[in-house]
């Protein structure tokens, strides 16, 4: 499959799982996984779904309007970035995120997430 393919489709599956179930998140991470939003740092895959669960909104809509993806390292990692609008319930103005996952094939996969006040995790 081709990588932008493939970008595409994960990122179709991350937005549209966060906005119907953040719990349904958790296969994505592992118990290495990292969160850090605002300087606090989540470790674990239970862990880091709570913290999503936690964030002080219930109900949400992401627009993505950009998908870019590029070869990454030599072992056929993928970068990926992604930007949008996340549309709040009950708000008449979206906010604009941004969000890179890097996916590092040798080492299984490892995420850098840049999204509103710069979470940052790994896997």
């Amino acid at each position: 499959m081709d990588p932008d393919q493939v970008a595409k489709a994960f990122v179709e599956h991350y937005y549209s799982t966060f906005d119907a179930n953040r719990a349904g998140l958790a296969n994505l991470y592992q118990d290495g996984s990292m969160l850090t939003f605002e300087g606090q740092k989540t470790q674990g895959s239970q862990n880091i779904v709570a913290k999503l669960i936690a964030l002080p909104f219930q109900q949400c809509k992401h627009h993505i309007t950009t998908v870019d993806c590029q070869p990454s390292g030599p072992a056929g990692g993928m970068l990926v970035f992604v930007s949008g609008n996340l549309q709040l319930s009950g708000e008449h103005h979206a906010l604009k995120f941004s969000q890179v996952f890097l996916f590092n094939l040798f080492l299984r996969c490892a995420w850098i997430d840049l999204w509103s006040e710069q979470i940052l995790f790994t896997i």
